[in-house]
């Protein structure tokens, strides 16, 4: 077995996703796509949430996205959707879109950047009271 980095394993997740800017982002969201924030509570509190996101911890992301999981949110219909996955910054949410693909969810891919390149981008944030 050849043994790999977790750069070659990202690596090879980014290479196969077209991945979008926080502005295209925000774009796809008022087009129907599904902006996913697989960050961690305390990060959420902490810098804030994107308006029209949907939580989903990163743990479970796979059983709610896929459309033929008993377990599946609503929304995750059939593999057509077309799902942003957003963290931090933008590191695993290249591995959870590729998994996302390993599913048949052909239109997932994630965010350069992350969270934080929304925030600096100027795009919305719902801060924390």
């Amino acid at each position: 077995m050849t043994r790999r980095t977790i750069d070659d394993v990202l690596a090879a997740a980014r290479a196969r996703l077209s991945r979008l800017t926080p502005e295209e982002a925000a774009a796809a969201m008022t087009r129907g796509g599904l902006l996913v924030d697989t960050r961690p509570a305390g990060q959420r509190e902490e810098g804030g949430e994107v308006p029209g996101a949907v939580v989903i911890d990163r743990n479970v992301l796979e059983w709610r996205l896929d459309p033929a999981s008993p377990h599946r949110l609503p929304v995750a219909r059939d593999h057509a959707l077309r799902i942003i996955v957003m963290c931090r910054q933008g590191y695993s949410s290249s591995l959870a879109a590729a998994s996302l693909q390993d599913l048949g969810l052909r239109h997932a891919t994630d965010m350069t950047g992350g969270f934080d390149a929304w925030a600096a981008a100027g795009l919305p944030v719902r801060r924390p009271r």
